[in-house]
């Protein structure tokens, strides 16, 4: 990671990619993008133009001359395109640091994702909201409540003035305004946030989806603030089934025996399955939801054998199917003592009959 100072020539405006003032030195391997000091262009570098650098190069530079207009309109979509893309991967970038509670880093990945979402669809685009959350809930995680009622706020007027707004989208800004009341201590006003962030959330994905978990785990954590622990117990519960269910059908379809052929001909299945699979914000939230309910589990004094058991089991099947066969293993084994006093049979015989399949697993060097 190397720099290069800049003299400005007269006229020519370059700011800064993340706080828009005067910039004075260049990111020497894509030299589109520019800062006002090393600390910006770290900070940017960690966040998210690590992933993006040699991207940039084609959506910045001066576009060629193009003589015909078929050539024009090839690359304005090839562009668009592009550009989608960057979205996507900004956001899922800037939401993965939110789970790994690196705050500080998302804000590059939200301000990119931002930009692209404006180049896009528009200053006024419902397409915008997801981004001004991600910026919203790094505030939040950074303690600066005044900034992320500021972002939230723009989210919410944007969502109240588009009536074809999605359940999906409502249901991430009521989440994170039940983040910012709990962390303003008012738990009663975070609950109801979070109970409209799960009735949205079912109406779009259904009551078991993981995408809905994340409400009952917030509303969990509110809870187990206001010392209702019986509550809290069985949304914890809530989480972990939905996760060890979910995780369970990818170790399915992963190990499945592949169909043979019989007879002559190409094989046709009945129908093609696609594996299900986590993007890296779903990995990031699984390592970060089932860690702070297994701690949890474990440390609980009147816990039952079942619910430790389980998500054990669900914190093996993650890490098989990110490849960390050791931290799989020793999850395995933990769901292998924790079930020893399960009455539940169907759960034993799943966590064994999944420690099998581990045992074929090499353990990399």
């Amino acid at each position: 990671m190397t720099l290069n100072p800049l003299a400005n020539p007269k006229g020519l405006k370059l700011v800064c990619e993340l706080c828009q003032k005067p910039a004075y030195i260049q990111c020497t391997k894509c030299r589109v993008t520019y800062y006002c000091g090393v600390e910006h262009q770290k900070a940017d570098w960690m966040g998210i133009h690590e992933k993006i650098c040699q991207s940039l190069i084609a959506l910045r530079q001066a576009a060629p001359f193009l003589p015909s207009e078929e050539e024009r309109q090839k690359r304005e979509k090839q562009l668009l395109s592009k550009k989608e893309h960057m979205i996507v991967l900004t956001r899922t970038t800037g939401q993965k640091l939110l789970f790994e509670g690196r705050h500080e880093q998302a804000v590059p990945a939200a301000m990119q994702s931002l930009r692209f979402a404006i180049d896009v669809h528009g200053l006024a685009s419902i397409e915008l909201v997801p981004s001004y959350l991600i910026l919203g809930e790094a505030s939040i995680g950074l303690g600066r409540l005044n900034q992320a009622e500021e972002y939230l706020a723009q989210a919410q007027w944007t969502v109240l003035k588009t009536p074809e707004c999605s359940n999906a989208i409502k249901s991430k800004l009521y989440r994170n305004l039940g983040l910012l009341y709990a962390a303003k201590g008012e738990y009663d006003e975070a609950l109801r946030q979070l109970a409209d962030d799960i009735y949205h959330s079912s109406e779009e994905f259904g009551t078991g989806d993981i995408r809905t978990s994340g409400g009952y785990f917030h509303m969990a954590n509110v809870f187990f603030r206001q010392g209702r622990m019986d509550v809290a117990d069985s949304l914890y519960s809530e989480v972990s089934n939905i996760w060890y269910n979910h995780l369970l059908r990818i170790v399915q379809l992963r190990t499945k025996t592949p169909a043979t052929q019989q007879g002559i001909g190409p094989l046709i299945p009945e129908q093609l399955e696609e594996e299900d699979s986590l993007d890296e914000a779903q990995e990031a939230e699984a390592i970060q939801v089932l860690n702070a309910i297994y701690d949890m589990r474990e440390h609980q004094s009147n816990r039952k054998p079942q619910d430790l058991a389980l998500v054990c089991h669900a914190l093996a099947m993650l890490y098989f199917i990110l490849y960390d066969i050791q931290k799989a293993k020793e999850f395995g084994r933990k769901a292998v003592v924790a079930s020893e006093g399960d009455p539940n049979d169907n759960l034993s015989r799943s966590v064994v009959e999944f420690m099998k399949i581990l045992e074929t697993q090499r353990v990399p060097n």
